[in-house]
């Protein structure tokens, strides 16, 4: 799976620990999008659209859109 690596890679601070990857950053910040407008569909079925942008976000930024 195309995480897109580190969101905010930080050098020297540990080759264990990265942060949250890209794509975790695009969900939530197509999360922030989601919960105002379907306030009423379950969170579950939120996260998951959430991540299906980010993919999609990946992808476009890889020029496979």
């Amino acid at each position: 799976m195309n995480t897109g690596g580190p969101a905010f890679p930080v050098n020297g601070y540990s080759p264990d620990f990265n942060g949250m990857t890209l794509r975790d950053y695009f969900a939530a910040k197509a999360m922030q999008s989601l919960i105002t407008v379907q306030f009423q569909t379950k969170q579950a079925q939120s996260a998951e659209t959430a991540y299906e942008w980010a993919d999609a976000m990946l992808e476009a930024r890889n020029g496979n859109s």
